[in-house]
């Protein structure tokens, strides 16, 4: 996200109104409700995770021990057992 500067986008009064309440600090306006994304849909982000995930729980299953996988996927023991946690949830 870039910054723009508001006086080259907002009316003067719209400004002045702002200004009123907070004035030189930055701000955040955030998206109308129905802009908004939802997490990874502009990316495979999600898409690869998941993916991921699944390999991950797969491996576990198939014999591979928590911290062996936590060292090949640069991930902390904790998010692996979330990650086996939530195979374990999927496939019930």
């Amino acid at each position: 996200m870039r910054y723009k500067n508001a006086k080259d986008i907002l009316p003067r009064d719209v400004l002045a109104l702002i200004q009123e309440y907070t004035d030189g600090e930055y701000i955040y306006i955030p998206r109308k409700t129905e802009n908004r994304k939802n997490w990874g849909e502009n990316t495979n982000s999600k898409t690869e995770t998941q993916e991921r995930n699944e390999k991950i729980y797969v491996q576990y299953k198939s014999g591979h021990k928590v911290d062996e996988l936590a060292q090949q996927y640069f991930l902390s023991v904790k998010t692996i057992q979330r990650i086996i946690t939530q195979g374990n949830k999927e496939t019930q």
